[in-house]
Order: C-alpha cells, then sequence, then structure tokens
C-alpha cells in the first residue's frame, strides 16, 4: 500500500529532486503547498514557469539575464573581467557592492574525475573576450578547491602569453568551502588582498 496519494507522492518526488532537500523536507513542502491558498499556490507554480520562460544566459559573460546582453555587460567597464564558477557566485560578489568590473561565468570548472575538461566549460569565450585590447587585469574567482585551483591555473596559463595580467582572489577564502556560502567580510577581504598567478 502506498504511504501517499498519488498526487502528493508526485509533489513530494518533485522537490525531492531539489539539491539539499532530502524526504523528509520535500514532505514539509508538499504539505505547505496543500495547505496554501490556490491563489499562493498558483503563483508559486507561475514564478517557477516565469523563470523557465523568461531568464537566458547573457551572451557575453554568462550570466543569468531577461535582454540578451545582461546589465552589468552594459553598464560597467570591461577593462577588468572577475572569473566565477556559476551565476550564484555573481550574486555574492555584487551583494558587497565592491567590484566594479565584469564577469565571465564559466558554469562548471575543470574536473577530470566527473569527466569535465576544459573544452566543457565557457574558456574559449573568455580567450575571445580578450581578444579586444581593453582587458587589463582578469581576476580568477573560482572556489579554492582542487578543481577551483586547477582551473585558475590553466586559464593563468592560456592568458600568460597575451599579456594581460591575471590574479586569484587571495585565500582568505576557507579551503574546500565556495564562495556563495563566505561571508561578506571574509569575501570583500579575498578581493583586497587577491594575487597574481
Amino acid at each position: 500500500m502506498e504511504i501517499f496519494i498519488e498526487p502528493i507522492g508526485k509533489l513530494i518526488n518533485e522537490f525531492s529532486k531539489l539539491p539539499g532537500v532530502g524526504k523528509k523536507t520535500a514532505q514539509r513542502f508538499a504539505y505547505k503547498i496543500i495547505d496554501m491558498p490556490e491563489a499562493e499556490a498558483r503563483a508559486f507554480a507561475d514564478a517557477i514557469i516565469g523563470v523557465k520562460r523568461k531568464v537566458k544566459y547573457c551572451k557575453t559573460c554568462g550570466n543569468f539575464t531577461e535582454e540578451e546582453v545582461c546589465g552589468i555587460c552594459r553598464t560597467r567597464d570591461s577593462g577588468v573581467i572577475c572569473v566565477v564558477k556559476e551565476p550564484k557566485d555573481v550574486a555574492a560578489i555584487e551583494k558587497l557592492h565592491e567590484f566594479k568590473g565584469v564577469y565571465h561565468v564559466l558554469h562548471g570548472v575543470i574536473d577530470p574525475l566527473s569527466g569535465v575538461g576544459p573544452n566543457d566549460i565557457r574558456i574559449r569565450e573568455l580567450l575571445a573576450r580578450l581578444q579586444t585590447g581593453e582587458v587589463k587585469e582578469v581576476i580568477v574567482a573560482t572556489n579554492p578547491d582542487v578543481q577551483g585551483d586547477a582551473t585558475a591555473m590553466y586559464i593563468a596559463k592560456l592568458i600568460k602569453p597575451l599579456g594581460v595580467p591575471v590574479t586569484r582572489l587571495a585565500h582568505g577564502i576557507p579551503i574546500g568551502s565556495e564562495i556563495e556560502y563566505t561571508d561578506d567580510v571574509t569575501l570583500a577581504r579575498a578581493f583586497v588582498e587577491r594575487n597574481r598567478i
């Protein structure tokens, strides 16, 4: 005998597909949806559909946007490019209000054990951006872990012959942690104390 009727079981199953959501949390989410007024549940569903329909990647940097080119790329000085793993890292850095340049989102890092090589992330697009001659510095802000460090070193090796200085965020960020979860003071200090690689 099934514990949940089919619609509830299906909703629990969908919630459990989200990262960090186990079966118990998925059940709580499903029960919350059941208890919501229909208008709230519809608004929740519309928000999900809206994100899927409207949000895309910026053709320049790879960050989330509703336009072809994001607001950061359209309005900021493109002389300094901060390279990050994912769009959520852009959000973490932006809330500091310290960085005034533009971004380049790799959408991953080099991870041979997972079958991710340099051609599987947006390194070619980064190199293409450097061809304009406008870029004065590339800051590599990948996570301070084995994959992030390997990606940073690979990028630095490719860019050095172009004469563009490459820096890496200072390791004020604990090894093995993720930029998304780093506190504001530590992240700001890491930007100030970044090192050339």
